[in-house]
């Protein structure tokens, strides 16, 4: 696995010396019960991306992680808006990490989970047409797919005015899908974080002001603020901060 720019830990061990990626699984890790976790990378004032795409906050280290984190889950979800908007081809890995996977007796790819009230989606995109494991698609009673789309991916139906995430998470674990890395967007997390789903957030923070536009890394209807414990802290050789807030 690629080390790419040095990554060393500020905290809560201090050292100077780059981390391998051995240790970084270490540190990011799996639970041991069933866990959703959010990753984003965001600029110092917040923005979530810039010119409109993620792509312009995230370097080499926060790629590395992201790669890892990917390598570490049973099911990634993402919402539909920004599976389309940010171009998501399907949810493949090489073979280095399928081999770790496999060594830990998971499957070799994680599942692509989308959500999407409309199921207004492409099966010929790439996350779906060309995807190694079959995708799963979380949507609401009563809408229609379009044509194609069954033929590539399973539907789920679960809540009636919107898709009800309490239920799409139990489904999963039903499946086997208990850890789950979800990366975004905005109004997702803003979801997740009203119905109190969120057990961990990874947060990549790259040195840059985006200044006044972009939106931010969470959105949607207020919800009650949740203690979140700090719990590492690390350093990328870019400037890059690598944060993981967790509450188990």
């Amino acid at each position: 696995m690629s080390v790419g720019l040095p990554i060393s830990e500020l905290w809560p061990d201090p050292s100077p010396e780059p981390v391998d990626d051995d240790t970084l699984i270490r540190r990011y890790g799996r639970a041991d019960l069933p866990h959703l976790r959010m990753n984003f990378v965001t600029s110092v004032d917040g923005a979530v991306s810039v010119d409109g795409y993620s792509a312009g906050l995230s370097g080499k280290p926060d790629k590395r992680v992201f790669g890892l984190l990917r390598m570490l889950c049973d099911a990634l979800l993402v919402a539909a808006g920004t599976l389309r908007h940010e171009g998501y081809r399907a949810v493949r890995l090489d073979e280095r990490r399928r081999a770790w996977r496999r060594a830990h007796g998971l499957a070799e790819y994680p599942t692509l989970v989308v959500v999407s009230g409309t199921a207004n989606l492409d099966p010929a995109q790439a996350a779906f047409a060309d995807a190694p494991v079959r995708p799963v698609v979380l949507t609401r009673h009563g809408t229609s797919a379009p044509p194609g789309l069954a033929a590539v991916a399973d539907l789920v139906r679960c809540g009636d005015d919107r898709v009800d995430l309490v239920a799409g998470l139990t489904e999963l674990r039903r499946r086997g899908l208990g850890q789950v890395l979800c990366e975004g967007g905005p109004r997702l997390f803003g979801a997740l974080t009203a119905a109190d789903l969120v057990d961990e957030v990874c947060l990549s923070v790259a040195p840059l002001l985006a200044g006044a536009g972009p939106g931010r890394i969470t959105a949607g209807d207020p919800s009650p603020a949740r203690g979140l414990p700090l719990r590492h802290v690390l350093l990328a050789g870019d400037g890059t901060l690598l944060l993981r807030y967790a509450r188990r």
